[in-house]
């Protein structure tokens, strides 16, 4: 056996004639520019050797190729690229087999595309999510896959992301074969079955499609990706698979992909993928050994808690659900309970698994069952004397060495930890809503939190699938504060001269899912309200106040569950103008104010709203509230609708010239008047 290395990261060995290529780029095997070099030198090997008919490439570890080193991609790429190795691939007269294991995502199912056949072990994933991050598949990926699939399914597949397992790429004919197991062994079984056959995707038509269906799925596929710039693009590749020659398609895709890998939406999208993974991190003053967890107490069975409880049992842990009474008990339980049924009558979850989820979940009243939790989450009415009043119970019940987390959104997690006499073990954990859905997941420091209790909480975090961020102990943490600063900008902005319904559309232009005031009216107004209330006290009297809001709920118009708020609804639907009360209690606010009323542009509505927002983002983090900025963009991002191809307030502002920026921001403590305090950007804008 001949074994022959590229800077360690591609290794081949000869095999009974069989040419082993071995890509070893741990963690995830990306196509970096080692790897594509050491790809090319094994088929110029392959190419040169009369020993060896055919090559099998694998990866290392637990996956063959997961994608590329996205660092690369805000830098011209050094050759070879990997429409080169592919290409050397293809001209290579000896057939060579990928074989497939953990993921062949991005180039590394584009790498296999342009083999000559595929083999699988069980369970391996194959997708293209390049869309997913502002560009397209660039070395064939939207010409070979419709060849396979044909059209409809590769623009569906291209233009969201999405990852299939290898039953369906096996029906697919995106793979050939998949085993059980002993991958190496088959992979060289089938290489040497080959005979030197070629198998070039690249010499296949795509299977003819009905063209009406195309054009449909075309339009499915603009509008679920929101028609942005790579699934514009993204649609426009595959359909060149019927349209153009190969090799004109091939150079097409190329030369988009190159242009989209340059955009400020990729750059945005990445500055977001490399966040997320950042963000989980802890500091290392506070990196520890998590506490075990197997047993998870919740205590309040509302929309909230049931949500923390589905995400808990989905994880595989035991679950208590606590109720002050029977009644509020049995419909928190069966809220559960309808929610797998529900995913069961989807076909979204076998009835087995959601069964054995239901079989983990222990509803009960009696507080004694405390002490069998690893972790208590309390998750009652946002009231500092309820949650006090509970903590004092959960101090009493709970065993010692037990983690307790409140959920809180903005209450002060140094009183509740207070109330016990553990305040080591306590922490905050601010989940959204709907917890068994949304993302993120705020982990919040107390000023006695211990390490292993932060670590146990970042740890939970991610075993729920969620994006855990940790942040300290201030008024709204890192989310709510921010977004309190937005919202009370754009209230402002109504006083200035704006209806809701211009400001809700400005920003949803800007690519928000929905603006301020249609988020209030579903969420509730009366939260808000009844959040000022209990502000009031401390509330400075020369700040700019507006009560519009407090005057809607005082007309009980608390929003969409009432049927009005901002807004009126109709059968469920929002009226798209506001109505006359609502313009009323406006003008009447503008001018008990003195304000004369004007029109304002969109785009001064988006840059005050978005100033007012990296303001409040340069203030938390000098007061430490955020371990990092990128932090700042993974909360807004993930829990607040902040669109994520405008890679979040920070990338924003990095994007601007500083000078202006600060100039607005002058202009913008002047026009929103006294307590407004004016960031020091420095920490902020330096990456």
């Amino acid at each position: 056996m001949h074994l022959h290395k590229n800077e360690s990261t591609v290794r081949t060995a000869a095999i009974n004639h069989v040419l082993m290529i071995e890509i070893n780029n741990a963690p995830i095997n990306a196509c970096s520019i080692s790897v594509r070099s050491g790809l090319r030198d094994a088929i110029e090997q392959l190419s040169r050797n009369p020993d060896v008919t055919a090559a099998v490439i694998i990866g290392t570890g637990t996956t063959f190729m997961a994608g590329f080193d996205l660092r690369e991609f805000g830098q011209p790429l050094q050759e070879p690229q990997l429409p080169g190795v592919i290409a050397a691939i293809e001209a290579c007269g000896k057939p060579v087999v990928a074989a497939l294991h953990g993921a062949a995502l991005g180039g590394g199912l584009e790498l296999a595309l342009g083999c000559d056949a595929r083999i699988a072990l069980t369970g391996t994933v194959l997708g293209l999510p390049e869309v997913t991050l502002g560009i397209i598949p660039g070395a064939g990926g939207t010409q070979r896959l419709p060849r396979r699939t044909g059209v409809v399914r590769a623009l569906k597949m291209v233009c969201s992301g999405e990852r299939i397992k290898a039953a369906e790429a096996l029906s697919l004919r995106l793979i050939d074969e998949i085993v059980e197991s002993d991958l190496k062994q088959h992979a060289l079984a089938l290489a040497a079955s080959m005979a030197g056959r070629k198998r070039r995707i690249r010499e296949e038509s795509p299977p003819p499609e009905d063209a009406a269906i195309v054009e449909q799925a075309a339009q499915a596929a603009v509008w679920a990706g929101k028609g942005r710039p790579a699934v514009l693009a993204a649609v426009e590749a595959v359909r060149n698979s019927t349209r153009l020659s190969f090799d004109e398609a091939l150079a097409r895709e190329r030369e988009v992909f190159q242009q989209l890998r340059v955009s400020t939406e990729a750059r945005a999208l990445r500055h977001q993928y490399f966040a997320e993974r950042e963000a989980v991190r802890l500091p290392a003053e506070v990196k520890a050994q998590a506490r075990e967890l197997r047993t998870v107490a919740i205590i309040g069975a509302g929309t909230m808690g049931t949500g923390i409880a589905i995400a808990a049992l989905d994880a595989g842990l035991s679950v208590v659900l606590l109720e002050q009474d029977a009644a509020a008990l049995d419909r928190g339980r069966q809220r559960v309970v309808d929610h797998y049924q529900s995913r069961v009558a989807a076909g979204k979850l076998k009835a087995g698994i959601a069964a054995a989820s239901e079989a983990r979940l222990n509803p009960g009243t009696d507080w004694a069952v405390l002490k069998q939790a690893d972790l208590v989450i309390e998750a009652v009415f946002e009231d500092m004397g309820v949650k006090l009043e509970v903590f004092r119970k959960i101090d009493a019940h709970a065993r010692e060495g037990a983690v307790l987390a409140t959920n809180t959104s903005y209450l002060d997690v140094d009183a509740i930890a207070n109330a016990t006499r553990r305040p080591q073990d306590v922490l905050g954990l601010h989940f959204f809503s709907p917890a068994n859905v949304m993302k993120l997941l705020e982990v919040v420091r107390g000023a006695k939190t211990s390490a292993d209790v932060l670590a146990t909480g970042m740890d939970l975090g991610k075993r729920l699938n969620k994006l855990p961020v940790l942040t300290g102990n201030a008024f709204g943490f890192i989310g709510n504060r921010i977004y309190n600063a937005y919202r009370k900008q754009c209230e402002f902005i109504l006083e200035d001269g704006a209806w809701p319904e211009d400001v809700d559309s400005a920003l949803q232009t800007f690519g928000f899912a929905m603006g301020p005031f249609a988020v209030a009216d579903l969420s509730g107004l009366d939260i808000a309200w009844r959040m000022r209330k209990a502000q009031a006290a401390t509330r400075d009297p020369r700040e700019r106040y507006v009560a519009i809001l407090d005057q809607l709920c005082e007309q009980g118009r608390l929003g969409r569950k009432t049927g009005a708020g901002y807004y009126r609804y109709e059968d469920g639907k929002q009226v798209k103008s506001t109505d006359e009360v609502v313009r009323s209690i406006i003008e009447k606010a503008s001018g008990q104010r003195g304000i004369a009323r004007r029109t304002l542009s969109a785009e001064e509505v988006q840059r005050r709203a978005l100033l007012a927002m990296v303001n409040e983002a340069a203030l938390l983090l000098a007061d430490g509230v955020a371990q990092r900025a990128s932090d700042i963009d993974v909360v807004l991002v993930q829990g607040y609708g902040f669109p994520r191809w405008q890679g979040g307030p920070v990338f924003w502002a990095r994007q601007q010239d500083r000078a202006a920026m600060e100039t607005d921001l002058q202009q913008l403590a002047v026009k929103s008047g006294y307590g407004f305090t004016v960031a020091d950007l420095s920490q902020l804008l330096n990456p």
